[in-house]
C-alpha cells in the first residue's frame, strides 16, 4: 500500500485530531501529498509531523472552514503549489462535538438556538464551501474524489435535532453534488464511520459516569471495541484507488461495508 497514491494531492479538513487526523495518516502512508486544515497551528504541526513519519508529504494549513475567504485561500494555495492538481478532498471539519456532549439529552426547544450553528456551520456549511472550491480544481481535470464524513444520524434520530438534520443534509450533499459531477468524471460519496475512538470521546468516557443520554451510555458500553480513527483513512485510500469509483458516486458508504468490500482491517 505504501505507494498506491504517490503523486496524488489531497486535502483533509479538520485533521489536527480525530477522524481527520486518522485519514491524513493513512493517505500519507499511501504516498500522497496531503494538506491538512484546522484552527490551531500547534496541534496541526504535531499531526503533520506524525503523518510525514509514515511517508508522503503533509502540509499543515490554518483554516477555519466557516470563513469562505480562508477556504478560498486554502484551495488557491493548493492550486498554486500543485499546478492546479487535486485528487481527493475529505470534508471532515466539525466543531459541534463538544456542543453535543454538553446538550445532556435536552429537547431542541430547551437548548439555545445557536446550537444549530455550533453543529452545522463549520460542519455542513463548511463542507459545501470546500466542495465548491475543490470541484473547481477537479472538474477541469476530469477526475477526483470528494468524501464527506457523515453518520447514521442522517437516517435515524441521534443526539439532537440539529445533528440529525445536518448529517441527513451531508448525505444529500453527496448525492446531489455527485449528480452534477458525474459527467465530469468526478465522484462524491458520503462515508459513515462506525463508533470511533476519537480523543474527545476517550476523554469524555474517562471523565464521565452514567449520562442522562441513553445513547451516550450505549456508546460507553461499546467504546472499547470501537474503530480507530485510521479505519476511516483506510476506507478513503481504498475509495481513492478504486478504478470503478464512479459506480459508488452519490452513495452513503458505511465503513463496515467498505471493510468487507475491500478486505480492510483496522490498525489494531
Amino acid at each position: 500500500m505504501a505507494l498506491l497514491m504517490k503523486g496524488q494531492v489531497c486535502v483533509v479538513t479538520g485533521a489536527s485530531r480525530g477522524i481527520g487526523r486518522g485519514i491524513a495518516l493513512q493517505l500519507c502512508q499511501a504516498g500522497a501529498t496531503v494538506y491538512i486544515t484546522g484552527r490551531r497551528e500547534d496541534t496541526l504541526r504535531v499531526a503533520a509531523e506524525e503523518a510525514r513519519s509514515l511517508g508522503g508529504q503533509c502540509v499543515p494549513v490554518v483554516c477555519d472552514s466557516s470563513q469562505e475567504n480562508e477556504v478560498r485561500s486554502l484551495f488557491e494555495r493548493v492550486a498554486r503549489e500543485q499546478n492546479g492538481r487535486l485528487d481527493v478532498l475529505v470534508n471532515n471539519a466539525f466543531a459541534g462535538a463538544q456542543a453535543i456532549l454538553n446538550a445532556n439529552s435536552k429537547a431542541f426547544w430547551e437548548l439555545p438556538a445557536s446550537i444549530w450553528d455550533d453543529i452545522n456551520n463549520v460542519g455542513l456549511r463548511g463542507h459545501y464551501l470546500c466542495s465548491v472550491y475543490g470541484a473547481r480544481l477537479m472538474v477541469p481535470a476530469g477526475r477526483g474524489l470528494i468524501v464527506v464524513i457523515s453518520s447514521p444520524g442522517g437516517l435515524q434520530y441521534m443526539f439532537n435535532v440539529p445533528y440529525g438534520v445536518g448529517k441527513a443534509a451531508c448525505d444529500r450533499l453527496a448525492a446531489d453534488c455527485a449528480h452534477e459531477l458525474r459527467r465530469h468524471g468526478v465522484s462524491y460519496v458520503s462515508l459513515w464511520p462506525g463508533l470511533v475512538q476519537t480523543e474527545l470521546l476517550q476523554n469524555y468516557m474517562a471523565e464521565k459516569g452514567q449520562s442522562e443520554d441513553p445513547l451516550l451510555n450505549e456508546v460507553k458500553k461499546f467504546f472499547p471495541g470501537a474503530e480507530t480513527t485510521e479505519m476511516s483513512g483506510k476506507c478513503v485510500v481504498a475509495l481513492a484507488t478504486d478504478p470503478n469509483i464512479l459506480n459508488l458516486s452519490g452513495k452513503v458508504l458505511p465503513s463496515c461495508d467498505l471493510a468487507r468490500r475491500y478486505g480492510l482491517k483496522d490498525v489494531d
